[in-house]
């Protein structure tokens, strides 16, 4: 099993009163919240605990797209990923991902993923998601209707700047092109693995499969409420004759490791419960556009993660309104949050990774407000204790989604270790 460190990147000095005072995190956040000199400090902070986690040896390192919120301080992850190319060796690189159908024209995806790829060696997992539709619909201002149409075709245009050798036009709906013809290219032949993030679409599975990519669920509400969604997954690649390779798969957990249960709970319950109770802070007027969700996946009853966290906050309103509120104990019973000793969270990993059929499990190390060295305990903790030990599932598939790299003596030294090679 692949086991990846995935960030965020959250605002972790949103105000206690956030909820209260504010109607969302996403979209029309107060821009007198943002402190630019603390956010040096914070994304600082961030990068160190993703290299971190790369030398603690984790498979990945992972990083996605937000825009105008509170929740996520990565409108463009290739920045952030092209840092890590230069300070990591061997781990991957997974852009979970750029948002296609807000790329004018696509191609600079196809270029800017072209160059992390050569940077790092060939080490680029590439994640293209449709978006939330807080960062399509209302940040970016794109026509709910329209957005998968927009998205597919942006698809195809980046797929054949990777593939084509020679120049070519490409004359779409919404892209026209005289000269397709991106330098650099990628490492990796044909292309990078492509990877798809998404909420539960119908669509989404069967073009998943139809294309061989990798589907990935990056759930807020953990493997409990995950379940459902997985298994109509696999239900689906059943129905179309796909086999049960778990690789085809991706999931992500928030985790929480200590010593002991109680510590755990200690530890980890202020950060948990400033991610469920600010960073998850929707307005409900942000979370379904008409258009954005299709008429088939409407139909199969499926709803989308932002739409149930819109929804649950007329619940959380209503809690505080009768003085209760979401508590550490709350997200733990719900298996939001997995925490323990190492051996209680192999335990719960090995049932998450079992009863969902995921070769690809994504860690949310850090969470919330979680300071740096509450991450590298974790971190550290989880690498020493747990991965070692949930390593050796699905040891009979094959991960044909995985990245391709040059052979390590054919790479550059990263940034990091050049001024020590060049002592010795």
């Amino acid at each position: 099993m692949k086991l990846m460190w995935f960030h965020l990147m959250p605002y972790t000095e949103l105000p206690e009163d956030f909820r209260e005072r504010h109607p969302s995190v996403w979209v029309d956040i107060h821009s007198s919240l943002f402190d630019p000199k603390r956010a040096h400090h914070m994304y600082n902070d961030f990068m160190d605990e993703l290299e971190f986690a790369a030398d603690c040896g984790f498979d990945a390192i992972c990083v996605n797209e937000h825009h105008s919120n509170g929740y996520g301080l990565m409108p463009s992850p290739n920045l952030i990923a092209t840092a890590l190319a230069r300070r990591t060796d061997d781990v991957a690189l997974c852009v979970m991902g750029n948002s296609l159908a807000l790329y004018n024209p696509p191609t600079r995806v196809a270029e800017e993923f072209a160059m992390i790829d050569v940077i790092s060696g060939g080490r680029l997992i590439a994640g293209f998601p449709v978006g939330t539709p807080m960062d399509t619909c209302f940040a970016y201002g794109q026509n709910p209707s329209m957005l998968r149409e927009r998205y597919l075709e942006a698809h195809d245009l980046v797929l054949r700047a990777w593939t084509e050798r020679e120049t070519f036009a490409f004359n779409g709906r919404f892209n026209q092109q005289r000269y397709v013809n991106i330098w650099p290219r990628p490492v990796q032949q044909p292309h990078p693995p492509i990877w798809i993030p998404g909420g539960g679409s119908v669509e989404t599975w069967q073009w998943c499969a139809r294309m061989d990519y990798v589907y990935c669920y990056l759930s807020y509400y953990g493997y409990k409420a995950g379940k459902a969604t997985m298994d109509g997954f696999w239900a689906e690649m059943q129905r179309l004759g796909k086999d049960r390779n778990p690789y085809r798969a991706g999931f992500l957990q928030f985790v929480g490791v200590a010593e002991s249960r109680e510590q755990a709970i200690e530890l980890y319950s202020e950060p948990a419960e400033y991610f469920y109770g600010r960073c998850l802070h929707v307005d409900p007027r942000f979370a379904a556009p008409p258009g954005y969700s299709t008429e088939a996946t409407q139909r199969a009853g499926l709803e989308s993660q932002v739409k149930q966290v819109a929804s649950a906050q007329t619940l959380i309103a209503e809690q505080r309104r009768q003085r209760t509120s979401v508590t550490m104990q709350d997200i733990v019973d719900r298996g939001y949050v997995v925490v323990g000793t190492p051996d209680q969270v192999v335990e719960q990993l090995r049932e998450v990774a079992g009863s969902l059929n995921v070769g690809h499990l994504m860690l949310l190390l850090q969470f919330g407000n979680m300071n740096k060295d509450l991450t590298q305990y974790n971190t550290r903790l989880f690498a020493e204790k747990v991965m070692p030990k949930l390593k050796g599932m699905f040891p009979d598939w094959e991960d044909r989604w995985w990245p391709r790299p040059m052979a390590r003596g054919e790479r550059a030294a990263p940034a990091a270790l050049a001024p020590r090679l060049a002592a010795e």
